[in-house]
């Protein structure tokens, strides 16, 4: 998975706001912020200097922290990108939702394909067949590969079963119902209704 760095940009001043000073270099200076994981930031100042910040442990390797013991601007400045949204918070990481590209927060840990909060599916969501364009209700979203679930009454996996062929095979199974029914979360299915499965990659969250 990749990281991003913030753009190396000022942020507003609160109208009004009488920051201490090294609350408004925080903002005003140019800036880029890339989170590293485990908790660790690389922060580029408008010097071209880089340091390393430790957020969790309140460290920063620059000279006002290291020599002062100050909490600097550049510790502040990323409790600031990460207030408004625009880094990660420690225990996440910048990835592209797999449906539509924009940037999301995921836990470092987590599998691809991830998704924003938009695209994912929980069970009871109604889903889009991208093969077939029919609409299913979602019964379980599970974390077993489809490439390791086998088709029941079948020596075929998910992964390799004909219409599943051109559909990532390493992704999360989902199990689903036809036709479209209201199925409430953890509830129970009927007897009647088969539920089939599919890659994830497969499902688009419908509209």
């Amino acid at each position: 998975m990749n990281t991003t760095a913030s753009p190396k940009t000022p942020l507003p001043v609160p109208s009004g706001d009488h920051l201490a000073e090294r609350s408004r270099r925080a903002r005003i200076e140019p800036m880029s912020v890339l989170p590293l994981g485990d908790g660790l930031y690389e922060v580029e100042s408008a010097s071209d200097n880089t340091y390393l910040v430790d957020l969790e442990s309140g460290r920063c390797t620059c000279p006002d922290h290291v020599f002062r013991s100050a909490r600097c601007k550049h510790i502040r400045r990323v409790a600031i990108e990460i207030t408004h949204g625009r880094t990660p918070p420690p225990g996440k990481i910048t990835v592209a939702c797999h449906d539509c590209g924009e940037p999301t927060f995921v836990d470092e840990d987590e599998t691809e394909p991830c998704y924003c909060a938009d695209h994912r599916i929980y069970p009871g969501d109604t889903v889009a067949d991208r093969e077939t364009g029919d609409r299913l209700t979602v019964v379980e979203v599970s974390e077993l590969r489809a490439d390791a679930v086998q088709i029941r009454d079948s020596d075929t996996t998910v992964a390799d079963y004909a219409t599943n062929e051109d559909y990532d095979p390493d992704v999360p199974v989902v199990g689903a119902i036809y036709p479209h029914a209201t199925i409430a979360t953890n509830g129970v299915i009927p007897e009647s209704l088969k539920v089939y499965v599919f890659p994830r990659t497969r499902l688009e969250k419908a509209t």
